[in-house]
């Protein structure tokens, strides 16, 4: 669970479901994006607690073009918001716009919003340029009694970026996830728990970790987990941990005891 300062946490319960009903009324009206772009704005003052005058901009110049908005702390852009009409269902084309934005700057947070749906991408400065899908926050079904939900919001909140919590939540989303518990099942050293404790079910049961492992992937791992490219890039973090500690173990040296000539 996100620790969320008091001062925060009381500034989310009474602005979000303020929020909630402007954004309601809006989808109701089917604003245009400009529409959407002043509510956002106004979301990012008094929701995520930024300063409206200072440190929220429109003016983000990314070679001749520019971003919807951007967020800076102490001049720094913190990350950079492509913002769509409210009525505008999010899709893979306005993200890479935004992906571009922040690749061309520098800049690893790109958010994507139409007010109610705020996704967070974090980009992978690699070629060609990628983004991961951090999380969603979905306004309509945000509850503020819900400490997890409050969570999410304080992702993007200044005290929240300061404290780079959105750092440390990607880093154990990639960690914490359902690939890299699929991988993990079938390493080695799980693979021989797994042996150890079906052969302690039956006396003189004969079984191999091969046979183990078999069965995880055609029977217990759903496939989805198990396959393509999430569970290749989970099997590579495993597997990168796995030589890191290989490596650590061969440098420790044991030294044996020097005996002194009178012993």
């Amino acid at each position: 669970m996100i620790n969320i300062p008091k001062k925060v946490r009381d500034r989310l319960v009474k602005q979000v479901p303020r929020f909630q009903k402007i954004l309601a009324n809006a989808k109701n009206r089917d604003v245009h994006e400009s529409d959407t772009v002043t509510i956002v704005v106004d979301m990012l003052s008094h929701v995520f607690g930024f300063d409206k005058y200072t440190e929220i901009t429109s003016e983000q110049a990314i070679k001749g073009t520019f971003c919807d908005l951007a967020v800076k702390i102490d001049g720094n852009t913190k990350y950079l918001i492509e913002v769509k009409a409210i009525g505008l269902d999010l899709k893979e084309n306005h993200l890479r716009q935004a992906v571009n934005y922040g690749a061309n700057e520098g800049i690893p947070w790109v958010v994507l919003t139409n007010g109610m749906e705020w996704q967070i991408h974090r980009i992978q400065f690699e070629r060609p340029v990628s983004s991961t899908l951090v999380t969603t926050i979905n306004f309509e079904d945000i509850s503020h009694r819900n400490s997890d939900h409050l969570g999410q919001i304080f992702l993007l909140c200044r005290q929240g970026i300061k404290k780079q919590v959105i750092e440390e939540f990607h880093e154990r989303s990639q960690i914490v996830n359902r690939f890299t518990i699929a991988a993990l099942t079938q390493t080695d050293s799980v693979l021989t728990v797994l042996r150890r404790e079906l052969r302690r079910l039956s006396s003189g049961l004969k079984v191999e970790k091969e046979e183990i492992q078999e069965l995880l992937m055609n029977g217990v791992l759903k496939r989805d987990v198990s396959q393509g490219e999430d569970a290749e890039q989970a099997a590579k973090l495993v597997k990168k941990a796995a030589s890191k500690q290989i490596r650590k173990k061969k440098r420790t040296v044991t030294r044996k005891p020097v005996l002194s000539n009178s012993e």
